[in-house]
């Protein structure tokens, strides 16, 4: 039988490609194009994600790539397996998503969790002397290693999984994000004081405070992308609590401080 690697973002997915072909292996490679662990996720409905990303991206090209992917997962005959990190939000988010939708239907996974080189756990090397954390930061050479190290899910396993993600769809929080216990709800503010600790009553460009707050905060969990901060940059210039020099969502080229009165 065929294999169907599924991978949680495209990076992941053109890196899986490499490893597949390096490795001399016929599998098919499947990337997820969504983040579920920011927006609504209330509805199975793709419209309600797809109206949720036409603030940043068009519209048309978010449904196709829900739909796809949301019906080769549902349609293929192929043997599945679902790469995932719990260390990082939007993979554990996509592993639980996957687990309700897939049900009772037999599949694997890899959990590089469990593959962390510190932990004297897997097989899978160290690059540029620095470990990896999360299935979309690692090479072909780290993913080829771990081909082969797939386990089928377990009904524990499942049940947790499905139970996990039915419970943050009730809550429909803007946020998820990794916490000792696994995936949980956060507030749309939640990111905000990790954004103002590296602001001043100096100017800054934003593109430097963004990638100073996920550098200074991505570890030991990787918890939001830069264009969920950059949403919160905005906001937080509409609401006063930062001045802004420049188109707010030009984050290259616009200057942000803190209000010189505070």
């Amino acid at each position: 039988m065929r294999t169907l690697h599924v991978v949680p973002t495209d990076s992941a997915g053109g890196a899986m490609q490499q490893a597949v072909l390096k490795a001399g292996r016929q599998d098919d490679v499947l990337a997820f194009r969504d983040d579920l662990s920011c927006g609504p996720i209330c509805s199975d409905d793709y419209s309600i994600r797809v109206d949720w990303w036409d603030q940043f991206y068009e519209a048309s090209e978010v449904r196709e790539a829900l739909t796809q992917f949301w019906e080769r997962i549902a349609r293929t005959d192929e043997r599945i397996v679902l790469w995932f990190s719990r260390n990082a939000a939007n993979e554990l988010a996509f592993f639980l998503a996957c687990a309700e939708r897939l049900g009772e239907r037999q599949y694997a996974i890899v959990d590089a969790t469990e593959h962390h080189p510190s932990s004297g756990q897997g097989v899978a090397p160290v690059v540029a002397n620095r470990p990896f954390h999360w299935v979309s930061t690692m090479a072909p050479d780290q993913l080829s290693a771990l081909f082969g190290t797939e386990l089928q899910i377990t009904t524990e396993q499942r049940q947790d999984a499905i139970s996990r993600w039915r419970q943050l769809k009730m809550e429909n929080a803007p946020f998820r994000i990794v916490s000792p216990l696994g995936l949980i709800s956060a507030p749309i503010d939640f990111f905000d004081a990790l954004l103002l600790e590296r602001v001043s009553t100096k100017w800054k460009r934003i593109v430097l405070v963004i990638g100073e707050t996920l550098g200074y905060n991505s570890q030991p969990y990787h918890q939001v992308g830069h264009g969920m901060l950059l949403m919160r940059v905005v906001a937080m210039v509409e609401e006063g609590r930062l001045e802004v020099q420049g188109d707010p969502w030009d984050m290259r080229s616009s200057l942000i401080r803190l209000p010189a009165s505070k």
